[in-house]
């Protein structure tokens, strides 16, 4: 059986994109950003934390899939915002600008463990105040690290995307596949 270790719902139906069948068990974890670590490595901490604390409540037969995803612009990482002055902050601050997302996503099957980063550059377009109130004022921002969903009407402000668009969705599906694959799940 493939758990995802998520209650995210967009990777939900990234996974069921793929037909997959899967089901969903969540896990609470500490996801505080350690000082100094880096980005790529504080996702793939999470993301392996996700899967080994669902992994511990389930059969060993089981693959557990655990993933997080995170934006950073310069050296900063830019988690969910709290509220629209937060919010406001983050669009200012990427409009016009390239930053990275990356998402961290881990597989354990019994003893064997596959962990991974994907990373792709996302290109927002310069973006007026009005734009960033009126999207602000959609609701959309609040659950989503770095305030934007690129799925939804988040998408009209990217100018463009150089990798994996599934992955600033919030799952890399080519590459979790391919580890899917390697691991024997699918």
């Amino acid at each position: 059986m493939l758990i995802l270790a998520s209650a995210s719902p967009r990777r939900r139906l990234l996974l069921e994109s793929a037909c997959l069948k899967f089901q969903v068990l969540t896990a609470d974890i500490d996801e505080e950003h350690h000082f100094g670590e880096e980005p790529t490595e504080y996702v793939k901490r999470l993301a392996y934390s996700k899967a080994l604390a669902v992994a511990q409540k389930t059969a060993a037969a089981d693959f557990v899939l655990g993933a997080d995803t995170t934006v950073v612009f310069g050296s900063e990482v830019l988690g969910k915002p709290k509220n629209n002055a937060e919010a406001e902050k983050m669009l200012l601050l990427l409009s016009g600008q390239t930053h990275q997302v990356h998402t961290g996503w881990a597989i354990i099957h019994g003893d064997k463990s596959l962990v991974a980063v994907e990373s792709t550059a996302v290109s927002f377009r310069k973006l007026s105040a009005a734009e960033i109130a009126k999207y602000i004022a959609s609701g959309e921002p609040f659950d989503k690290a770095g305030g934007y969903g690129i799925q939804g009407l988040g998408g009209t402000l990217i100018d463009r995307v150089s990798g994996s668009y599934s992955n600033v969705v919030g799952l890399p599906l080519a590459e979790v596949l391919g580890g899917l694959r390697q691991m024997g799940a699918i």
